[in-house]
């Protein structure tokens, strides 16, 4: 059951988590690069690409120009 009680607010602040923790995830992607850590390599890489994923489909959510559909 969906109550569509978010604020506006609430979802660019999510974009915002969003953003911060896929910079965090980069920055550990480059920390293990560099330690030559090829499974920590792939979980960053994995998570900063999910995060691109929700920061795209929120941006999309909020109808910022130039957006396309999140599934195409």
């Amino acid at each position: 059951m969906r109550t569509y009680d978010r604020t506006w607010d609430e979802i660019d602040e999510m974009l915002e988590q969003a953003r911060l923790k896929r910079r965090e995830w980069s920055i550990h992607f480059e920390r293990a690069k560099k330690i030559n850590n090829a499974q920590a390599m792939k979980d960053a890489a994995r998570n900063a690409k999910a995060l691109e994923g929700v920061e795209k489909t929120l941006r999309w959510v909020m109808g910022e120009a130039g957006v396309d559909h999140p599934l195409h």
